[in-house]
Formats: structure tokens, sequence, C-alpha cells
């Protein structure tokens, strides 16, 4: 199988995103008709204009643009398009299971009830699924850079809606806000049942990546990046097989590695790490899951068998049910003994 072919099955099998915001899915075209919609004014001339400024030098560099063009986010119907817009593209990539990040606090701390939010994200998962038929969760992120007083309230108000809830996460600005800030948060979120995961080993040093398994229960870590500076934690990782959501393109794009071949990638890989790859905050780093696929291929060359290991991984890591679960990798496997 030459390297074309094999870029052209990962590009074509079905996979899972489990690590995505959907704040992070606002492209420049959406963004300036939403914020005609809402008589909202950008920072910004134009669309072209907006593309200029994702030239980020650290993850608050980008932070600071993604809240600016977040507010243009006002009505139901603008998460509901948020979503549908976010879905048609990942349907597109061969995604057909996605869960989902989003960030209350960005919207409340404007004034956006939280029931807008969630009822809209809702009506675009529904349709998406009617569509594409498309899976797909959502998962609430507490944003870090807030006090954990500020984000038990939001655990508060998010309580009534624990049906359509399927996770907690913890997100935003990684450095000087590491997990252990957040344990009586995390502890609530278990005791009400849903399963934890968190940014760490992204910006943040290896020990950000122990602090969230041990101190906020995380199931999942997203990034996790940085655990090929610790050994023991990369054993630990690969060990106890806890799922990393990786995010190439974001990685390079927000400076943690200069280009993508210097990826910690394969060296996670190597150790055996149960790796996935997602694509974080698409609009603004270089495209969705196929487009990390692409930039990994030129990267590292993976064989078949390494990328049938990172969809395989993608559902396996997945909060699903069994029954979702073993149907998709039947189907994952079908695709993969129809390309030999």
């Amino acid at each position: 199988m030459t390297a074309s072919d094999v870029l052209s099955l990962a590009l074509g099998m079905p996979k899972a995103e489990l690590h995505v915001h959907i704040e992070g899915t606002l492209e420049p075209e959406l963004a300036f008709a939403l914020a005609r919609r809402n008589g909202v004014a950008l920072p910004y001339a134009d669309e072209a204009a907006l593309k200029a400024a994702y030239a980020f030098d650290s993850l608050q560099s980008f932070l600071d643009l993604y809240y600016a063009c977040a507010d243009v986010l006002r009505t139901r119907d603008d998460f509901r398009d948020l979503m549908l817009a976010y879905l048609e593209r990942a349907a597109a990539d061969g995604v057909i299971h996605a869960e989902i990040f989003f960030d209350p606090q960005t919207h409340t701390a404007r004034g956006i009830p939280f029931a807008t939010v969630l009822d809209g994200l809702d009506d675009g998962l529904a349709e998406g699924a009617r569509r594409w038929g498309i899976s797909g969760r959502l998962i609430l992120c507490f944003l870090r850079h807030l006090s954990e007083d500020e984000c038990l309230a939001t655990l508060a108000e998010a309580e009534p809606y624990l049906a359509r809830i399927h996770g907690f996460g913890l997100d935003s600005s990684e450095r000087g806000h590491p997990p252990s800030q957040f344990v009586r948060l995390f502890a609530r979120c278990r005791e009400l049942g849903k399963p934890v995961v968190a940014h760490a080993g992204e910006e943040g040093p290896p020990e950000y990546i122990t602090e969230a398994l041990d101190l906020l229960g995380a199931r999942r870590i997203d990034h996790g990046v940085r655990a090929v500076d610790d050994p023991a934690v990369l054993t630990r990782l690969a060990e106890e097989g806890i799922p990393l959501t990786v995010c190439p393109l974001s990685n390079t794009r927000l400076c943690v590695f200069k280009e993508m071949r210097e990826h910690s990638l394969p060296r996670l890989l190597a150790a055996g790490a149960k790796v996935t790859l997602n694509s974080d905050d698409p609009a603004y780093f270089g495209g969705y899951l196929n487009a990390n696929i692409r930039a990994v291929h030129e990267a590292f060359h993976f064989d078949a068998a390494t990328w049938y290991r990172l969809a395989r991984n993608s559902f396996e890591a997945s909060f699903a049910s069994d029954a979702e679960k073993t149907a998709w990798i039947a189907r994952l496997d079908t695709y993969f003994a129809a390309a030999r």
C-alpha cells in the first residue's frame, strides 16, 4: 500500500472526535453572519482581517481572540447553527460520534441564559443526527482561569439539566491554574455520576496530568502531550490505558511544538499510550479532524495499522455505551477489511 493509499484510508475511516470545543468551531463567515443578525460589532473590519489575527504565540493569545468572537453567540438559533456547521464538517471527515465541549461561563457571563446555550446546542445535535446520522454528546467545561467558587455556581446552574450533559471537563489557560485548584468542584461532579476529563500537560507540566488523575478523578486527559517529559507519568498512562485526546494542529499553532515533526505523538504511541486524534478549535488552528490527519501523515507517515489503532482508540475512549462502541468498531473493522 502506497503512502497515498494509506492517507486515503485514514481520511475515509470511521472515527470519533473526543476533543473539540464548539465555540472553537466558529468560522469567520459564520461569526460575521451572526454579528450582523444580532447587531454585534466585531473588532475586525472583515473576515480576512479576522483570519489575519490567527497568529498565536501562546494559548492565552488565542483565548483572547476566542472569547471576543464568542460574543456574537446570543440566541438559541445561534448555538444551533454553530453546532450544525461543526457537525456537517465532522460528518464529511468520517466522524460518526463526537463528544463536544461547551463553555457555558463564556456565555452566562454575558447575560446569556444557560438554557439558551444548552437548548440551541441540543437542537443542533438532534438535527445533525437526522441529516448525517452523526452521534453527539455534550461535555460541560469549566474555565480554570475563574475561581472554583464561580465554577461551583455554574455547576449548580447546570444540575437541573444533568440528563442532557454527559460529562464535565476543565479547560482554558493552563499556566498558573493547576487541577489542584478544583478538587471540590470535581468531587461534586463525580458525586453526580458523570465522567470527568481535564486539559492537562499541554502548556502545563506532566505533574498536572497526575493531579488531574489523582485529585480530579479524570478518566481522559485532554492533550497530555507533555507526558513524554516524565517517564513515570508516561508509563502510568500506558499501563492504566488512560486515553489522551491529542490535537496536533492546535499544538503547533499554539507553539507547544515549533513544527509537526517535533510533536511527541510518535513517542506517545511507542510507549503504548491510548492516543486519539482531535481538532480542538478547528476554526482557529488550521482545520478539522482530517486536516489533522493530513498534517500527521505528512510528518510521520504512519502505516495502516497505526491509523486503525488511532481510530479504534477513539471509539474505545468514548463515553458511549458498550453496544455503541461494539457497533462502531465492527464498522471500522469492515472498512479496513475491505481495503486489504
